[in-house]
């Protein structure tokens, strides 16, 4: 299946870091990325790879759906 241009994955990443009074440095480090992909990665302008999604929902001791979303564009 060819992926759709306006297919999104968004996140509550800034939501859950916000709950635990975290820093995007403290996140960052915690997930062992910069602190400009956690910035990129809130604005949405970033979908972070598998792992990296998983790493942080495990962080967070929620499902990847939890923090995830993905946003089926128009066919």
């Amino acid at each position: 299946m060819l992926e759709n241009k306006s297919d999104l994955i968004l996140n509550k990443v800034y939501e859950f870091r916000v709950l635990r009074k975290m820093s995007q440095s403290d996140l960052a480090k915690v997930v062992g990325v910069s602190k400009q992909t956690i910035f990129v990665m809130e604005k949405n302008n970033y979908s972070p790879s598998l792992l990296l999604a998983y790493k942080i929902a495990d962080f967070f001791g929620v499902s990847i759906e939890e923090v995830f979303i993905y946003q089926k564009g128009g066919i």
